[in-house]
């Protein structure tokens, strides 16, 4: 590979081993299974994500969903569905993160 990925950009300096899995078996092979369409596989990553009250992945997940074919509103269906089931805190977390990534887009 000679264009840098995003885990060789974010980390890729301090644990080149671990960005070589990431783009290898993450983005080259799980994601890349066919048995679920990439929509679908960021719909789980972000619930997963905002149930398990991770933000610090969320806004790359979030904008990757959008990239993935998911719109704002299942997004924000999404997340006020989960507010039900993984918590308040957590979806509360997860509509900032949302809201951001959405204002900084139109900017």
């Amino acid at each position: 590979m000679t264009e840098p990925t995003d885990a060789r950009r974010s980390f890729g300096d301090l644990a080149p081993h671990l960005a070589e899995m990431t783009d290898k078996t993450l983005f080259g092979e799980v994601w890349a299974d066919p048995a679920l369409t990439p929509r679908d596989r960021s719909l789980i990553t972000i619930t997963s994500l905002i149930s398990l009250y991770r933000g610090n992945e969320l806004p790359f997940h979030l904008q990757r969903a959008l990239d993935n074919g998911l719109t704002r509103e299942e997004i924000i269906a999404t997340i006020t569905h989960l507010a039900f089931y993984a918590g308040w805190p957590p979806a509360m977390t997860a509509l900032g993160i949302a809201r951001k990534l959405f204002d900084d887009a139109q900017d």
